[in-house]
This record gives C-alpha cells, sequence and structure tokens, in this order.
C-alpha cells in the first residue's frame, strides 16, 4: 500500500474505468450546455457556428485544467505516502507505528488489520531502500493526465458532427441531441457492468442525470 504511493511504479492501468466515465460524462455535460441552449429555429448559421467554435474551445480549455488537476493529484497522493512512511518509520513506539499504519489506509481495510499483522508490515516498511525524498512524477503519469485530456476533448465531437455536417439545423440538433442521449445511455450502462448492477437501469438513470445536469448549468448561466 505504501509502496504504491511513494515508489515510481504505476498502476495496471493509466486511468480506471471511473476515471474514463467520469472524463467522458463531464466532456458530454459542457457541450450539451451549449448545443442545449440554442434553438434551431430561431438561431441561423452564425449563431450555430459560434455555439461550434464555443463548445469546442470550452471542453478544449477544460480538457487542459482537468490533465494539469490530475498530475497534481498524483504529486499530491504519492506525498501523502511519504508522509505516512515516515510516520510509521519515526514512531516512538511499535503501537504508534501501527496506528499511523491504519490511518494510511482505507478505512475498510483498517477495519479488518489484525495487531499480530500490523508489525510484520511495520518491518517490511522500515525496510523499503528505493523510497525518494519527495513525491516523483513518471511518464505513465502524463500519458494518463493527456488522456484524461482526449476523452474531455474528444466528447465534443459525436455532439458537434450533426451541425457541420447537416446543412437543416433542426434535424441537426436532432440528431445531436440523439447522439448525446445514446452516449449517455452507453456510459450508464457500462458503468452499471462495472459495478455489478443492473445494466440497463444504470443506463436509464445515466440519460435522466445527464438530462438534469444540463438543465440545472443552463439555468445557473453555464
Amino acid at each position: 500500500m505504501f509502496r504504491q504511493h511513494v515508489a515510481t511504479a504505476t498502476r495496471p492501468r493509466l486511468l480506471d474505468p471511473i476515471d474514463r466515465f467520469s472524463e467522458i460524462l463531464f466532456g458530454l455535460i459542457m457541450v450539451l450546455t451549449f448545443t442545449g441552449s440554442i434553438s434551431a429555429a430561431e438561431s441561423g448559421r452564425e449563431a450555430i457556428r459560434t455555439m461550434l467554435f464555443a463548445s469546442i474551445g470550452c471542453n478544449l480549455a477544460w480538457g487542459i485544467v482537468d490533465a494539469v488537476m490530475y498530475v497534481l493529484e498524483r504529486a499530491a497522493e504519492r506525498g501523502r505516502g511519504i508522509q505516512a512512511l515516515r510516520a510509521v518509520r519515526e514512531a516512538t513506539d511499535a503501537q504508534a507505528a501501527h496506528s499511523a499504519i491504519r490511518d494510511a489506509v482505507p478505512p475498510l481495510v483498517a477495519s479488518v488489520l489484525r495487531e499480530w499483522e500490523l508489525e510484520p508490515m511495520r518491518q517490511r516498511l522500515s525496510e523499503l531502500t528505493d523510497v525518494p525524498q519527495s513525491p516523483r512524477l513518471t511518464k505513465d503519469d502524463f500519458r494518463a493526465a493527456f488522456g484524461i485530456f482526449l476523452l474531455v476533448f474528444l466528447s465534443t465531437f459525436p455532439v458537434v458532427i450533426p451541425f457541420i455536417v447537416m446543412r437543416d439545423a433542426t434535424r441537426a440538433l436532432r440528431v445531436s441531441n440523439g447522439v448525446a442521449l445514446t452516449m449517455l445511455f452507453i456510459l450508464g450502462f457500462a458503468l452499471g457492468r462495472y459495478m455489478g448492477h443492473r445494466p440497463w437501469r444504470w443506463g436509464f438513470a445515466m440519460v435522466l442525470i445527464g438530462v438534469a445536469l444540463v438543465g440545472i448549468t443552463i439555468a445557473l448561466g453555464g
């Protein structure tokens, strides 16, 4: 557990499924706040073109922000791991070290750890030699950050493509909304399967959640 936080070894996956679901959903919500706020009957081609550039630019910017925040989060996570390891090593007695270990692991794991299991962990942690003095970022961290950027940015295009390839703005808006609802359903379905729940129910729930979030965002001026 500590080694995962403080060593330079990376996770088996650059991004876990929840990360991917979250970033795609975020990108969808952002672009839908633009497409959902226009009236195809009242907006001309120039207004729709402005909307397209605004939605793409917004997701581009937020993709960069999310990527940077991911890198900072990884650095902070490893920094916390280093501090936790130091707390174990600098503990004045075994009981204090055991307490530091419990504080560092997830609550569910801490609740099942027994005293006789903590001492071998303390000893092994004290023997670690390849621990950096400060958090270090790896190539995979930056690759994952780039992946986050792509997920947020590319999630824009399936929704805006109908406005690019179709001249009838009303029909393009309908197709765009259909694509967005389909993507939301697929996200919810995949999330339900990942969590071991009913995929179909989660698919429809994600559609409702997505529509509600878009409505709230538009209503608040987002």
